[in-house]
C-alpha cells in the first residue's frame, strides 16, 4: 500500500455554508502542487449538513474522507482525532475558514523540509501579509493572549494561536498523544509539549484574510483559555507531559 505524504486535518462544526468552497480549493493546490495527500475532514457532531456535503464531495475528490466525532467535543478534539488518524509523512491542520490559503502550506512544508520537526503558521511575523486583518478589538485580546502564553508557558512564539500548522509524524504522534485539551485553548498545549520533549518548532509566516464569521468569543473563550493555562502548567507539574507514547501503525503496516 502506497502512503500519502501529506495529511491535511480540517475540523468542522456546521460549515456547511462553506465546506464545499473549503475543499475545492484544498483539492485544487493539492492537485496543483501535485502534493500525494489525502484531506481529512473532523465532523465535530455538527447539526447541519456538514458531513453529508463532505461524503458528496469525497466522490469525485477520493483525496477527501469523513471522520466523525461522538458529538460535539470541540476544535482540540477534533484536531488531535484527525492527527492522529491521519497516515501521512507530514501532517498538517487547517481551519475550515482557510484564512490562510492553501497555498501557503508549502511554506510549513519547506521549513520541515529544512529541518524542521514542527512549522506553525505565524499572523504576526511579517504582518504585512495579512490581507484582511482582524478588528482591533480583536488583535488587541490576540496579543494580550500571546504575551500571557509567553509569560506563563514561556513560550517563544510571536503567534501561538494561527490554525495553521504542519508536524513530522513522529512529532504528531508524540505530541498529539499528550494533549489533553480539547477546545480552542489546545494550541499553546501542543506547542508547551512540542518544546518539553524536544522538537524543533519553527515560526513561518504566512498569508491571512481574517473571516468574519469567526465563532470565538474572546470574553467567554478566553477566559475558559486562560484556565486552560493552568491545566497546562498543572499537568507539566504533575508530570503528565513527560509519558513515554506509542508509535500508532499506518492501516496495513506490521510491527
Amino acid at each position: 500500500m502506497q502512503y500519502p505524504k501529506y495529511s491535511i486535518v480540517i475540523p468542522a462544526y456546521n460549515e456547511s455554508a462553506r465546506i464545499p468552497a473549503t475543499l475545492k480549493s484544498v483539492i485544487a493546490a493539492v492537485r496543483a502542487n501535485r502534493w500525494p495527500a489525502e484531506v481529512i475532514v473532523v465532523n465535530d457532531g455538527s447539526t447541519d449538513a456538514t458531513a453529508k456535503l463532505v461524503r458528496d464531495f469525497a466522490l469525485s475528490a477520493p483525496e477527501v474522507r469523513l471522520l466523525e466525532n461522538p458529538g460535539n467535543r470541540g476544535k482540540g478534539y477534533s484536531v488531535r482525532a484527525g492527527v492522529l488518524d491521519a497516515q501521512g509523512e507530514i501532517i498538517m491542520f487547517t481551519d475550515a475558514d482557510l484564512s490562510a490559503p492553501m497555498d501557503e502550506a508549502d511554506r510549513l512544508f519547506a521549513a520541515i523540509a529544512n529541518g524542521a520537526d514542527i512549522a506553525i503558521g505565524s499572523r504576526w511575523l511579517e504582518s504585512g501579509r495579512q490581507v484582511h486583518r482582524q478588528p482591533l478589538y480583536r488583535q488587541f485580546f490576540g496579543r494580550c493572549f500571546n504575551a500571557v502564553c509567553r509569560m506563563v508557558m514561556q513560550l517563544p512564539f510571536a503567534d501561538t494561536q494561527c490554525g495553521f500548522k504542519a508536524f513530522t509524524r513522529s512529532a504528531a504522534q508524540t505530541v498529539f498523544q499528550l494533549q489533553t485539551i480539547e477546545r480552542w485553548g489546545f494550541d499553546p498545549e501542543i506547542l508547551f509539549i512540542a518544546i518539553k520533549r524536544g522538537f524543533r518548532v519553527v515560526e513561518v509566516p504566512v498569508s491571512w484574510a481574517h473571516d468574519e464569521r469567526s465563532r470565538m468569543s474572546y470574553l467567554r473563550d478566553g477566559l475558559q483559555m486562560l484556565k486552560e493555562l493552568a491545566i497546562v502548567r498543572w499537568n507539566a507539574l504533575t508530570g503528565r507531559y513527560n509519558k513515554s507514547t506509542k508509535a500508532i501503525l499506518r492501516t496495513g503496516e506490521t510491527r
